[in-house]
């Protein structure tokens, strides 16, 4: 989730979607889908990944903003979008606003399971 914006911190979003290799060609159709991203393959996995802050902006958020994603994914993904507007607004270059990315960087994904 953490550029090199700061000196001693590295601030990068990255939106991926993971699958089993055998849904690879269903992981490829999103880089035609959004025009952007890579795949990248690890054992038995298949990952489509956005690091691209603009590719993230213009294409993923908008996409999950009009198709709204269900279940309990959808308290990662608002916090992600929470995320994208302090880099957005380069509120990730003071202190107060990176200790925001490590707290909702704390509470995503596995971490909110795990709790």
């Amino acid at each position: 989730m953490f550029g090199n914006d700061r000196p001693g911190y590295i601030i990068q979003l990255i939106f991926k979607v993971s699958q089993h290799i055998r849904d690879e060609l269903i992981i490829r159709s999103l880089i035609e889908y959004f025009d952007c991203g890579n795949i990248y393959k690890d054992k038995d996995m298949v990952t489509y990944r956005v690091q691209k802050f603009s590719d993230i902006d213009n294409k993923i958020m908008p996409f999950f903003s009009k198709h709204r994603i269900g279940g309990v994914k959808y308290l990662d993904y608002l916090d992600w979008c929470k995320a994208v507007e302090l880099v957005k607004n380069k509120d990730h270059l003071t202190e107060g606003g990176l200790a925001q990315l490590r707290n909702i960087k704390a509470v995503m994904n596995l971490a909110r399971y795990n709790s």
